[in-house]
């Protein structure tokens, strides 16, 4: 029943237009907005139902691997292919989204996606084989892909006029999920004497987080078949894979995902190597998220308004060197010193997102822009957990995998320098 967001800003400028006609015009019309407010409404409840799920399935099982490799006997490579997963799915699945919304309402896709991380989840913790776990989890983690990059998409066409309010409260939602997963899931696998419940009771959230799409979903079937073909043509194509600012976003985002992934996957074991009990590891992991709430809210403002973003790039790695190197040197002693260095550090998530929009003038050139640098980035970010398994497994300890960090962080630096000057990516085409 929500019409699509204006394509135009002409478009955006009519509709008020349309609302102060006078005469009957306002009396005929009380009825139509009826609609889209309750439509919006259970849109927003759905999206931040969604958004709460969006990793916590992902921290849960990083609190929880230890537990899992003794339970399935997983080795290190097996458990760093685990921690990989996501990334793998958001670049395959994230760059498959588009055309799954081309061919089926977005709502259904996202009923779909939903049931795909729910049954994923149950099946998971009901197996005793490795395999079986590495693929039931990759059913759960393609319906978090799909989500994750409807949401914005969603935002767009619901909520036009309050994009960064909503986009706000998804992302402190996504938050929200990904520290309670973390920090919960070792105590209630303990509570209930098994790691199979710290994983499994995630899948309840993700059933919930269906339920408001299903009357969406049945909603957008009239209006899908009253789509006219020219709705669906489209401008010119912006091609950021030909563009030197296309492929340094890619990069900076890989950079940026991959020392993510690896610390969601991995921070937990490296606390309780330094000597931290299981629930004192997933608290500190936790910790990361938690303490990076503000920098996230901070970061879109302050990449807004300043000229340049290099002291923002700069700032970034400033933080995340001093964390990576006090995690090698004195892991235990200044623990919660490190998860607050890494949290400022991991600010070049929403600094890259906030970046995207930066960087293209229209429309068309944002949507090309995210959909190669997200996809692109996500298969760069896929080797860093299976590199942090590998390096941790065959030396026995954090230095080698931190080493490795650190040389993607230099990486990701000079990705920076390129994206930090005001430019954008329709002029390079």
């Amino acid at each position: 029943m929500t019409p699509p967001p204006p394509p135009t800003a002409a478009a955006v400028t009519d509709a008020p237009t349309t609302d102060v006609t006078p005469g009957p015009a306002p009396a005929a019309a009380p009825a139509p907005p009826a609609t889209p407010v309750r439509g919006g409404l259970l849109v927003l409840v759905g999206m931040l139902l969604v958004a709460v799920n969006l990793r916590a399935a992902v921290t849960s099982l990083g609190a929880l691997l230890d537990e899992i490799r003794d339970g399935l006997g997983l080795s290190g490579a097996m458990a760093g292919l685990v921690t990989t997963l996501p990334t793998i799915a958001f670049a395959g699945l994230g760059a498959l989204t588009p055309w799954l919304v081309r061919r089926w309402p977005a709502a259904r896709v996202l009923v779909v996606a939903m049931l795909a991380l729910t049954v994923g989840q149950v099946l998971r913790v009901v197996t005793g084989s490795a395999a079986v776990f590495v693929l039931t989890s990759a059913l759960a983690l393609a319906g978090i892909a799909v989500a994750n990059i409807l949401l914005p998409m969603l935002v767009k066409q619901h909520f036009p006029h309050r994009t960064g309010l909503v986009t706000g409260a998804y992302t402190m939602a996504l938050t929200v999920g990904t520290t309670v997963a973390a920090a919960s899931a070792v105590p209630v696998a303990h509570a209930f004497g098994s790691w199979r419940a710290g994983l499994g009771v995630w899948a309840g959230l993700a059933a919930v987080a269906v339920l408001p799409w299903v009357p969406l979903a049945l909603r957008t079937r009239a209006a899908r078949r009253t789509a006219t073909p020219a709705a669906a043509a489209g401008p010119a194509r912006v091609r950021p894979a030909r563009t030197r600012l296309g492929w340094a976003m890619a990069v900076y985002f890989g950079a940026q995902s991959l020392s993510g992934y690896a610390i969601m996957g991995w921070l937990a074991q490296l606390f309780r190597d330094a000597g931290y009990a299981p629930e004192a590891a997933g608290l500190l992991l936790a910790g990361v998220t938690a303490l990076g709430v503000p920098v996230a809210l901070l970061m879109p403002t302050l990449a807004g308004r300043l000229p340049t973003l290099r002291p923002l790039v700069l700032s970034l790695t400033a933080f995340s060197t001093a964390a990576y190197v006090g995690l090698a040197l004195a892991p235990h002693s200044l623990a919660p010193l490190w998860v607050l260095l890494l949290a400022f550090g991991q600010g070049a998530f929403p600094l890259i997102l906030t970046t995207i929009g930066l960087r293209a003038r229209t429309a068309e050139g944002t949507v090309a822009l995210s959909a190669f640098a997200q996809s692109t980035g996500y298969l760069i970010a896929a080797l860093g957990p299976l590199l942090v398994g590998i390096l941790y497994e065959a030396t026995g300890g954090w230095t080698a995998p931190i080493g490795f960090l650190l040389v993607a962080l230099a990486v990701q630096t000079a990705a920076g320098m390129v994206i930090a000057r005001p430019r954008h990516i329709e002029d390079e085409r």
